[in-house]
């Protein structure tokens, strides 16, 4: 009977094969950046709405970051119904259409990763060799485009699922808030809301980042099984019953991998713009934050893929334990 890779071991591999294909993080990095650029058109045409039909302040709306616009461009949009509408809309068509193109790129990477798994060998095992992490590269434009036409379909319908997961936390979340505001004018029902709210964001944070986990799992099963979302669906129940502590160990370090990733472009973020007020240094700032900006992006696409990979290496273990059980019930007594 085999034994199931040690976290250590299921990470080690995740990361090398990760790094062997490194061109699939940029494709991956740049997949997410388009979304993000072309998300920010609807909202540049929400300002100019704002700006031409409601005479709003331009330095109001413009104060913050990107979901900060966005909610004050919302805001201002809600006094003009047609307007809000057209801006919805238009938000909404550029955030399927980038979806879409993201969710058919992941298909390409997944394939290409798990055809690198299969070739990799026992890459995780010293000593290491640049000849192994050769042998584990797989990445070209043919196996990624054959992997987005394999798997470009299912992996779609998997994102649509995604998004209407997130779409229906997102009116369950702000109706709690909204419906919080309305009693607002009771001090006692404020107290106990408050702290409700507070628990519903921790909530939220939570589950969404349980739904992520399973449609990351769920991608791998869809590309090593070739099957569907609903085959692909049970068998990822069946595979985190067997699995469930190699996968939380897996799941705890890449999540606190990502938290101390995340506080250090904070503190990165906050260091630059303390001295970007200066005229003369903001000059100098800017290529740092870009910078800041790309190896932010690029390491935490890293992190996903050694996921992926961990995650893989788990599976690939079920499925051969899954395959050796019945011929170990076909051996006389």
């Amino acid at each position: 009977m085999s034994h199931a890779p040690a976290l250590k071991t299921a990470l080690k591999r995740g990361a090398l094969i990760a790094a062997a294909n490194w061109p699939l993080v940029v494709v991956q990095f740049i997949a997410e950046s388009t979304l993000k650029l072309i998300l920010g058109v609807p909202v540049v045409g929400g300002i100019l709405l704002v700006l031409r039909l409601l005479d709003a302040n331009v330095e109001g709306i413009l104060r913050g970051d990107l979901r900060e616009i966005l909610a004050a461009v919302f805001s201002a949009l809600r006094a003009n119904p047609a307007a809000l509408t057209s801006f919805a809309l238009a938000f909404l068509v550029v955030l399927l259409g980038g979806s879409l193109l993201t969710f058919v790129v992941k298909g390409g990477t997944v394939a290409v990763l798990v055809e690198a798994d299969d070739h990799a060998g026992a890459i995780e095992r010293p000593p290491l060799r640049i000849a192994m992490l050769r042998r584990a590269n797989r990445t070209g434009i043919d196996p990624f485009l054959a992997g987005c036409r394999r798997l470009g379909w299912r992996y779609v319908k998997l994102g649509l699922g995604l998004l209407v997961a997130y779409a229906v936390t997102a009116a369950a979340y702000f109706g709690l808030l909204f419906g919080g505001y309305a009693l607002a004018d009771n001090v006692g029902v404020l107290l106990w809301w408050t702290v409700i709210a507070a628990a519903a964001s921790s909530a939220v944070i939570v589950w969404i980042t349980v739904v992520n986990f399973l449609y990351l799992v769920t991608q791998i099963v869809m590309a090593v099984d070739d099957v569907g979302l609903r085959a692909a669906l049970l068998t990822v129940v069946r595979f985190l019953r067997s699995s469930v502590r190699e996968i939380a160990g897996i799941f705890g370090v890449v999540l606190l991998l990502v938290l101390l990733a995340t506080a250090a472009s904070v503190l990165a973020t906050g260091a630059l713009s303390l001295i970007g007020f200066v005229p003369i240094v903001a000059v100098a700032v800017m290529p740092l934050q870009i910078a800041a900006w790309l190896v932010r992006g690029i390491v935490f696409q890293y992190l996903a893929l050694t996921a992926l990979g961990a995650y893989l290496a788990q599976y690939r273990h079920y499925l051969d334990g899954t395959r050796l059980a019945p011929q170990q019930d076909k051996r006389p007594a």
